[in-house]
């Protein structure tokens, strides 16, 4: 396994800050890999894959960087060819993500879109089953939060509050509606929650709200599927350095991003593709459903 190395590459990029996690910095979100310091590490040079997943197609929404570009390599690095979702203006990250998908001999299909309508979330299915061919393990991984107003609900802008609920938890229903039909006796659903859905801050009261909600909805459509035999689960990351960070949060709160967890830093998006890449294994995960996987740093998921 690749753990070791993850492992200290994640502690090296902490330890060049001079015991801050990273240095302060914003962007426009959605935010860019490239404009990231330091750069994230996806497991780029560190995944090495031992065919779990040969033979699958899988559709990652916010594929192009940070958790969903982990799991991309991964996924591809163990045999799976993978459709990748992101927003327009996260093209440069996306084709770079899709050239790490290719390099390792798999197929990747890019699918730009806006999952904040209902009509964008079909047309993703449509498309990334159409590139695939078929669809056997559905991630819905595209997130937002805002965290640089005022905490607490006195601060929430409602038009921030009305695109997390969108992307966070609307879009995380159409897309399993819509890839319903394409989903079949051992096909998996793997949400993306977050520690946030137990241990829940002022300044993302609306984000922690929908990861909340996911969790709930992994457990309801775990039991509505098991029938169909589709698995569904769910992902709690914890603090992971990814794009969102510094295009959702104030410069000051990057410096100590993550600090605050039981192993005393962030974690990096390759820490994450681990449990990604077992949930979809349909061997290894074959009478798992139903649940949530913490990946926390040592934060507590129930």
């Amino acid at each position: 396994m690749n753990t070791p190395d993850v492992v200290r590459n994640a502690q090296k990029l902490v330890s060049d800050q001079e015991g801050k996690s990273f240095p302060p910095q914003e962007q426009t979100p959605p935010g860019l890999t490239g404009e990231m310091t330091p750069v994230p590490d996806h497991g780029e040079t560190t995944w090495t894959g031992r065919d779990r997943l040969t033979g699958l197609k899988a559709f990652i929404t916010g594929g192009d960087s940070g958790i969903g570009r982990a799991v991309a390599i991964a996924f591809a690095r163990e045999g799976a060819d993978v459709a990748l979702g992101y927003m327009p203006e996260e093209q440069v990250d996306a084709e770079e993500t899709a050239r790490l998908v290719r390099e390792a001999g798999r197929t990747a299909v890019l699918v730009p879109a806006d999952l904040r309508t209902h009509a964008e979330c079909e047309r993703s299915i449509t498309e990334a089953v159409e590139g695939l061919g078929r669809l056997d393990v559905l991630v819905n991984n595209a997130g937002f939060h805002w965290s640089r107003g005022e905490e607490g609900l006195a601060g929430l802008d409602l038009d921030d509050v009305e695109r997390t609920l969108r992307t966070n938890l609307h879009a995380v229903i159409w897309l399993c509606k819509a890839a319903l039909p394409h989903l079949g006796e051992g096909s998996c659903i793997i949400n993306t929650s977050s520690v946030q859905a137990y241990d829940p801050s002022t300044a993302l009261i609306d984000y922690a709200a929908t990861k909340a909600a996911i969790n709930n909805l992994t457990v309801n459509l775990a039991a509505d599927l098991g029938p169909k035999g589709i698995r569904v689960n769910a992902v709690a990351p914890g603090p992971i350095w990814t794009p969102l960070q510094p295009a959702t949060r104030k410069a000051s709160d990057v410096e100590t991003f993550g600090a605050d967890t039981p192993l005393g830093r962030p974690g990096q998006p390759a820490e994450m593709a681990g449990a990604y890449v077992f949930l979809a294994s349909p061997e290894e995960a074959s009478y798992v459903s139903g649940t949530v996987v913490g990946v926390t740093g040592g934060k507590p998921v129930f």
